[in-house]
């Protein structure tokens, strides 16, 4: 196992992967920049080291000054958490020229799975069905045109190198797709530097199930079952739930031996999830993969009893994988609602400031356990420069029902001040009839609760 452990992120992933170190005896330097000098995850670490100012491409997007913290404070790995160089297969690749361990898939795997189009072409041939659309990236508008009428509208224009919703545009007819393709472009660009974007036929009525994946360095490859994202606001992601209400355990089974051979299968290493849109029928279409943790990923630690993150740390010290497929289990059910300092109000601005009071909710209600990962406090001054997300309080009962309720009374015993929050918000969804019902999709209860 690694001695010392650079954590380049910030927040509450910060703190958990912290945690995670800790209880393998590794000490840990978490990189920070000045805006987050003093903040209060950094108590928790060994040590911390500044990268660079308050945007994120002073800091926490500067490879070149994250590689020289780790060897500066002899590290040995870097843990990247989820987002900014977590994705990032030109970094991964660097910290193996530098003899510095990537806690995360090697960089051959982060490519195949970062251009969307290649990643749909190699999920294919392993088996896995995908949205129909084009098979490579469009060249002109007349061809988006010529594709959208073969599969029929509604259509999504997506970007190539794209994620979070960004360079997506929904188009219902012929109509629209002149001016979306034309926003969508430019966006993309902006975004990712890449303004290639593709064409699939939108599932209507569709809902977002992922799969949670850990792979060896030896082709060892487990599931650990499947989320439920369908409650979403811009393509963001609101509410999480495992199992998801609509797989049942033989089709879990079936399509998560299916997924984690088709990973396996292109060399992978660590953690990692497979996305798809389940359509009204029961079909899974393979929308992509994040080569990474996922911000969701405690809904499976919950019903699952897997820490995911000292297994990405076993993983990326070489050892194997502690469990095989047989000896997974499902128990319970878990709840996720992301908390956001955002006026939901005010087309959720997001709402930077000073946390005046907080209270948390009680670790046992009953028959649920209750969790809150988040690294704020009162006191805290919540910068402009970064995510709006300030913690994610999720919920772990004996079923769904349960679930819901415990995540009611939790959210009534959580109270923020000083800043406005998604507190409310979440009150609303979890008593809308659809999500109550289980049987909800991309487009309810969000579209008439969440501003979607």
């Amino acid at each position: 196992m690694f001695r010392t452990v650079l954590v380049a992120n910030r927040g509450e992933i910060a703190l958990r992967i912290v945690r995670a170190c800790r209880e393998l005896g590794v000490r840990t330097v978490v990189a920070h920049s000045e805006a987050d000098r003093g903040a209060p995850w950094l108590e928790s670490a060994d040590a911390g080291v500044c990268v660079g100012g308050a945007r994120a491409d002073e800091s926490y997007l500067d490879a070149g000054a994250i590689l020289q913290a780790a060897e500066q404070t002899e590290c040995q790995a870097i843990h990247p958490g989820y987002g900014f160089l977590s994705e990032n297969a030109l970094f991964a690749a660097r910290c193996e020229q530098q003899g510095i361990t990537f806690i995360g898939p090697p960089p051959h795997a982060i490519r195949a799975m970062g251009d969307k189009l290649r990643a749909k072409l190699t999920m294919t041939r392993a088996g896995l069905a995908a949205i129909p659309g084009s098979e490579g990236p469009l060249e002109s508008l007349d061809q988006a045109r010529r594709v959208a009428a073969t599969v029929g509208y509604p259509v999504l224009l997506k970007a190539r190198a794209g994620g979070g919703g960004k360079g997506m545009r929904r188009c219902e007819r012929e109509g629209e797709l002149g001016a979306a393709f034309a926003q969508a472009t430019l966006e993309a660009e902006k975004a990712f530097g890449d303004p290639a974007l593709y064409l699939e036929k939108l599932i209507a009525g569709g809902r977002h199930i992922e799969f949670q994946i850990l792979c060896d360095a030896y082709g060892g490859a487990v599931h650990l079952g499947e989320r439920e994202c369908s409650i979403q606001r811009k393509h963001q992601k609101l509410i999480e739930e495992a199992p998801s209400p609509v797989v049942g355990a033989s089709e879990r089974e079936e399509l998560g031996r299916r997924v984690a051979r088709a990973v396996a299968a292109l060399g992978y290493r660590g953690a990692g999830t497979v996305e798809f849109l389940r359509d009204r029928e029961g079909r899974f279409f393979f929308m992509e993969m994040n080569t990474r943790l996922q911000v969701e990923h405690p809904v499976t630690e919950m019903v699952t009893g897997v820490d995911l993150v000292v297994e990405q740390l076993r993983i990326a010290a070489r050892q194997p994988l502690r469990h095989d497929q047989d000896s997974l289990r499902i128990g319970g059910h878990a709840i996720e609602l992301r908390i956001n300092a955002e006026d939901p109000e005010r087309d959720f601005r997001p709402d930077p400031g000073t946390i005046a009071s907080l209270e948390l909710p009680s670790e046992r209600l009953g028959a649920v356990r209750v969790r809150w990962d988040s690294a704020i406090r009162a006191g805290y001054r919540i910068p402009p420069h970064y995510d709006s997300m300030i913690g994610k309080l999720i919920v772990h009962g004996p079923d769904r029902p349960s679930a819901l309720e415990g995540a009611e009374r939790a959210l009534d015993g959580l109270r923020i001040g000083g800043v406005s929050t998604t507190i409310a918000l979440h009150r609303r969804l979890l008593s809308s009839p659809a999500f109550r019902s289980g049987a909800y999709d991309l487009e309810q209860p969000a579209a008439g609760v969440a501003g979607r």
